[in-house]
């Protein structure tokens, strides 16, 4: 079960009345409605540092370009005119 903690928040009373009404067109609560955006926002930022650190991963293990690690070209043969 998850517990949940009281927060005081302070808005502005324009917006406070926006996101009430945009509360009430949900079907919830301004909690709820707060709760939904924070946990999306957790959620992005969780799947961000998940792709971060696989591709930094991929980056520290290289790629296999078939060169099995020799340089075949010389600067001449790549700036060929």
């Amino acid at each position: 079960m998850n517990k949940t903690q009281n927060i005081t928040l302070s808005l502005p009373k324009d917006l406070l009345q926006k996101i009430k009404h945009i509360a009430i067109d949900k079907q919830t609560s301004v909690s709820g409605l707060l709760t939904q955006v924070l946990e999306e926002i957790v959620k992005k930022e969780d799947l961000y540092e998940k792709a971060r650190l696989h591709h930094i991963n991929i980056l520290e293990s290289g790629f296999d370009l078939g060169t099995e690690g020799k340089i075949s070209l010389d600067r001449d043969d790549l700036h060929e005119r």
